[in-house]
């Protein structure tokens, strides 16, 4: 909660200086000039209000879609030993990590995946694909498992969302912004808005949202690293190296919804341009990393 409330504070403050810079420099008086009529700090709440009323959405109904999405079926009573090791697993890294004991569930996919989601540390979700369980052996599910045990308790799954709500906001204020002063400027319109507003406020958008992603994408792609760190300390940096290496060498292409592809734990792969839209690093980065930190830990 306390991660929750400083992330919020920070943003809103960032919204309430850059509305008290704005007028500072004149931008808004600037925009009366050019027969602007352009309320920022109305609009910057309005951005504000939409941005992360979306982002907190998703996120509070994360678990629900996870589950619809993937088929995904919570143990609640196991009926196998592989069943046994995963709630015995799950609950030995969660109490180690410091967080509550999530849900585990099994999902129906070739891929071999596993995910976590939830709105806080202590109700999360994590999921493995029947196809995980097939071809990785104890030890490297373990270290999976150990994986998304550490997003929880780096509470990645919050912060994420929390960045794609500051950058939604600003996506919906600047592209409001530039439809507003086309609108006014290159067209003309004296009052209310005209179809050149809304065209123009739809195409920035877009573009906006586009170049807004590449930032969501490399926080995403850092949250990477910190988990596999937070699994070889959880599991052994062996175990974690192994389990990457059988993803590196697995066949099936991971599938997941796109609404969720940032939430497994193997990404599809990209290079030049591609790369900044990538949520997951090269598996052959993290696997040098930790193999890095191994021989450091050793020495």
């Amino acid at each position: 909660m306390k991660r929750i409330f400083l992330f919020l504070a920070t943003n809103l403050a960032i919204i309430f200086v850059l509305s008290i810079f704005l007028q500072l420099i004149g931008f808004e008086g600037y925009l009366d000039e050019q027969g602007v009529d352009l309320n920022i700090s109305s609009l910057l709440i309005f951005s504000a209000v939409f941005g992360f009323g979306g982002s907190f959405i998703s996120l509070a109904i994360s678990k629900w879609t996870a589950k619809r999405f993937t088929g995904a079926q919570v143990i609640s009573e196991p009926k196998n030993n592989t069943e046994s090791w995963l709630i015995t697993t799950v609950q030995r890294q969660a109490e180690m990590a410091g967080i509550g004991m999530p849900e585990v569930a099994i999902y129906d996919a070739q891929d071999v995946n596993a995910f976590a989601t939830g709105m806080s540390r202590n109700k999360a979700l994590v999921a493995v694909s029947t196809g995980l369980l097939k071809s990785m052996t104890q030890d490297e599910a373990e270290a999976v498992l150990a994986h998304e045990i550490s997003h929880v308790a780096n509470g990645d799954m919050i912060t994420l969302a929390l960045i794609q709500g500051v950058v939604n906001t600003f996506v919906i204020f600047l592209s409001r912004v530039i439809g507003h002063i086309v609108d006014r400027v290159v067209f003309k319109t004296q009052r209310g808005h005209g179809p050149a507003f809304w065209i123009t406020s739809i195409v920035a958008q877009l573009v906006l949202g586009v170049l807004a992603s590449i930032i969501v994408m490399w926080f995403s792609r850092r949250r990477e690293f910190r988990a596999d760190a937070g699994a070889a300390r959880l599991a052994g940096p062996q175990k974690m190296i192994s389990a990457l290496e059988k993803l590196r060498s697995s066949t099936n292409q991971p599938h997941l919804p796109d609404q969720m592809a940032a939430l497994g734990i193997s990404g599809t792969m990209g290079s030049g341009f591609r790369r900044l839209f990538m949520s997951h690093p090269p598996l052959e980065e993290r696997i040098a990393i930790l193999k890095a930190d191994a021989g450091q830990i050793s020495q």
